[in-house]
């Protein structure tokens, strides 16, 4: 009984390990240069390998700083690849422990650093660096692979002042060529952990994000369950280099310790990822501002011209039929994707295109008012354009047809009847124009049609700076303008801020340049007066009341509600009850309209 005990012991012990290590990746370091050649390959035939080389730790007893890793059931985004590393390959199994306690396996000093890794990153003084390198002859004009970058360093303050270094350099195996750094991000920039990386904000130590777009996660929190051994890691990366088909090249993968030995590093890189491929140029997307124009055409091209080679043309996971040339012409848009056979050896080449959406564009006119009979007008030709439905915003505008003339000033262009200004629509990077022309019609004004009736304007009088005046067209659908002297108008028929008076108000078709007239008289009355003789405010009088309401009445109060005075809409109060001057004080009144209004306010009599 105790003998079968220990035995389900030991099983459940196994089965929980097992586990356990099933959520970190697994590290071969026994594997040779040309095994990790071959898993980096995927031993294809589409690129000659030979002439390989690994080197790494030096410490004894050796223990390999490179190997062939696993992601078993973890989470990490590779499935199984190479390692190079800055100490024994094997301590890059998760979980994340931090440091002091890594210390203890970090290399020593007498593993040496790279020269070919300080000159390509421009910094001195590394060590402990492992190299995979070999030769290689493409068959294809373009290589690239995939990999991402981690590091204790992504910890405290260290992004902030310091990085490991690795590269992937590559030149032609001829005398005098110079190494190429593919381990770049699409400007230039050398990866690292101090040129990829979040925010880091330790003790009073504090540094900004830099192209935190490129950064995978960090493995630091205290619950961490990180598959690798690592303080925090980059998103996948893309290392790519075009290349000379059927030429032989030298490439070297390098990482080493920059300034000491500990806080280590490590670069992963996919497998099967380093092989031949097509090139056929970036994606054409919207996003980007380099759609192919609707309507056009795009001539995808391998660059192979082999006769032995076959082709095969996919769209959107189809095969293309017909389609077994080097080249395929895009009409529509699509992702693409090219398979070649290239004595055996297949490669491929994929890019995404989008079109921007057709943009219509027809041909009009405008029609503005001559106000002055001069037989010219000015147009705001921004305002009247026919736009499109899509988002192609800038417009050009260009008093010839050749487009060599542009109108400095379109919201302002003065021209005469039958002037024709040429347009061309773009998006905001001038991407597929298109075209169209508007005519402009200087037409004089006349009258309306005696039938045609304008309705009465809204008027808001008796109102200080508040006073204004709503003008109402006639019933129809026509495209009217307005103004209240005939000289300058406005597309809103409200007019504010008004002084009282006399006005001459016109609605004016835009169309047929026809108006209407009439005229309006705005009230209001003064807030005070001051009767001493001095033949200056020595009345209260409401001005032009008798114009525009000949039948009102006005009838003035004191203070206690008593009836003063009660005027027509003609007269005028000099101050006086029963002749006699009454005090400086407030007085009422109220204003009886024909339209039924009643006005009432207050002012004063001073003396």
């Amino acid at each position: 009984m105790l003998f079968l005990k220990k035995i389900l012991f030991t099983a459940l012990l196994y089965c929980f390990t097992s586990i356990v290590l099933a959520q970190n990746i697994s590290v071969d370091d026994t594997k040779t240069a040309a095994n990790l050649a071959q898993i980096l390959t995927n031993s294809s035939s589409c690129v000659s390998v030979s002439g390989e080389k690994a080197t790494g730790n030096t410490d004894i007893p050796i223990m390999n700083s490179y190997g062939s890793f696993d992601k078993n059931s973890s989470g990490f985004p590779f499935a199984n690849g190479i390692i190079l590393s800055t100490w024994n390959s094997i301590y890059s199994v998760g979980p994340f422990v931090r440091e002091p306690a890594n210390t203890t396996k970090s290399g020593s000093v007498n593993w040496k650093g790279d020269t070919d890794l300080e000159n390509a990153l421009n910094k001195g003084n590394t060590l402990n660096a492992t190299v995979l390198e070999f030769d290689f002859i493409p068959q294809t004009n373009y290589i690239s692979f995939n990999y991402l970058f981690a590091s204790n360093e992504y910890q405290d303050d260290f992004p902030c002042h310091y990085s490991d270094g690795f590269a992937f350099l590559i030149k032609e195996n001829t005398i005098g060529s110079n190494y190429q750094n593919l381990a770049v991000l699409s400007d230039g920039t050398a990866v690292s952990s101090q040129t990829v990386h979040p925010a880091f904000n330790f003790n009073s130590t504090t540094c900004s994000a830099v192209n935190e777009y490129y950064f995978g996660q960090l493995n630091t929190s205290p619950t961490n369950t990180s598959s690798i051994d690592y303080s925090g890691q980059t998103k996948i990366l893309t290392a790519q280099s075009v290349v000379k088909a059927g030429i032989s090249y030298h490439i070297k993968l390098v990482i080493a310790d920059q300034n000491g030995n500990l806080y280590d590093s490590a670069v992963f890189l996919e497998a099967g990822s380093f092989s031949s491929k097509i090139d056929l140029g970036q994606d054409h997307l919207l996003a980007t501002d380099n759609p192919v124009c609707f309507g056009d055409s795009l001539i995808l091209d391998t660059g192979l011209t082999g006769i032995t080679n076959t082709y095969k043309w996919f769209k959107d996971g189809g095969e293309i039929f017909g389609a077994t040339s080097s080249t395929y012409t895009v009409t529509e848009a699509g992702l693409y994707k090219v398979e070649a056979t290239l004595s055996g050896c297949i490669v491929t080449g994929q890019i995404k295109i989008e079109y921007t959406p057709e943009i219509i564009l027809t041909d009009t006119s405008l029609i503005k008012c001559d106000d002055n009979g001069s037989g010219i007008a000015t147009f705001a030709l921004p305002e009247n354009v026919i736009k499109s439905d899509i988002d192609f915003t800038l417009y050009h505008y260009y008093s010839d047809s050749s487009l060599t003339n542009p109108i400095i000033n379109p919201s302002a262009y003065s021209a005469s009847d039958g002037t024709i200004v040429y347009v061309k629509v773009t998006n905001s990077t001038s991407y597929c124009p298109s075209y169209s022309k508007i005519t402009l019609h200087v037409t004089a004004s006349y009258p309306f049609s005696s039938t045609i009736l304008a309705a009465s304007p809204i008027i808001n009088d008796f109102s200080g700076n508040g006073n204004s005046v709503t003008l109402v067209p006639p019933s129809g659908n026509g495209t009217y303008e307005y103004s209240l002297d005939g000289k300058n108008y406005q597309t809103p028929s409200l007019f504010t801020n008004l002084a009282i008076g006399e006005y001459t108000a016109y609605i004016r078709d835009t169309k047929s340049c026809q108006y209407l007239t009439y005229l309006i008289t705005l009230l209001d009355y003064p807030h005070f007066f001051t009767p001493n003789g001095d033949g200056f405010n020595d009345i209260w009088e409401i001005k032009n009341l008798s114009l525009s309401n000949p039948s009102a009445t006005i009838s003035i109060f004191d203070r206690y509600g008593k009836l003063l005075k009660q005027l027509n809409a003609n007269e005028s109060w000099n101050g006086k009850y029963i002749g006699k001057e009454l005090p400086a004080d407030d007085y009422w009144f109220h204003v009886n309209l024909a339209d039924g209004r009643i006005i009432k306010g207050h002012f004063s009599l001073k003396r």
